[in-house]
């Protein structure tokens, strides 16, 4: 397959095998973010041409900030797997898939060196113009797949995205003392904090039970926002944060 780059942005071409046609016309209105955890950015570039891999992207950047795009926008890249967000099932049909190079949880997560950062905030917000995308629309693969995926991890600076204009953020509330929630508490308080994950576009069943899928949604909310503690407990810092940013989402 030959394709010309749909980005403005410098890149390079390098097709990928696994790919296909966006579901039901599904127009794009999702991007999400996700590193490579693999040894090399070579190492990931090989495996996401590779058939047998099962995965691909529509973009990879390299830690010095070389882009690569490896599926044209227009068809379905494979790259969220099993996820949900919002009511939406099929992610792959109504997204695009950002890699980025970086050891990953598995090898040893490591900061995001700057030239890869400004290469991913300028593609991104190419990506976001062209496609109409709304902050909130801007996701970390752990935020449609909870504790099956941790990517990219509590050191991607969200917050200097947002400050350029990418994604939904707010200063999270700084951590201390007070109530808090965790596995195997249950009530109407609980019933609450899953309601709130629920209507912000986590997929958790409102049960009124703290069990182990309301705590990798709670991990995910502050893997991306309130990194500075990631646990799966709901403390008081992580259930403002979350009233903060539903309150600017509907303000």
């Amino acid at each position: 397959m030959s394709f010309s780059a749909d980005t403005c942005c410098s890149c390079d071409i390098r097709p990928a095998i696994n790919f296909g046609s966006r579901a039901d016309g599904k127009a794009i209105d999702m991007l999400i973010m996700h590193y490579t955890g693999m040894e090399s950015g070579e190492a990931a570039l090989d495996w996401l041409c590779r058939e047998e891999s099962g995965v691909s992207c529509h973009y990879l950047v390299f830690e010095d900030g070389e882009i690569v795009q490896m599926v044209p926008e227009k068809q379905r890249a494979w790259h969220a797997g099993e996820s949900f967000w919002r009511g939406e099932r099929d992610i792959n049909s109504c997204s695009i898939g950002i890699e980025i190079v970086n050891l990953g949880h598995e090898f040893g997560l490591c900061e995001f060196p700057d030239a890869q950062i400004s290469a991913v905030m300028a593609l991104s917000l190419d990506i976001i113009e062209r496609n109409k995308i709304r902050p909130e629309s801007v996701l970390a693969h752990s935020d449609i797949a909870p504790g099956r995926k941790t990517d990219p991890g509590e050191l991607f600076p969200w917050a200097r995205l947002h400050e350029v204009g990418i994604g939904h953020y707010i200063e999270p509330e700084p951590v201390g003392g007070g109530r808090f929630f965790q596995l195997g508490d249950d009530g109407a308080p609980i019933e609450a904090l899953q309601s709130m994950l629920a209507l912000y576009g986590y997929g958790i069943e409102i049960a009124g039970v703290y069990d182990e899928k309301t705590r990798d949604v709670v991990a995910a909310f502050q893997r991306h926002f309130r990194a500075i503690k990631v646990d799966g407990v709901a403390d008081v810092s992580t259930i403002t944060t979350l009233h903060k940013l539903s309150a600017a989402l509907t303000g």
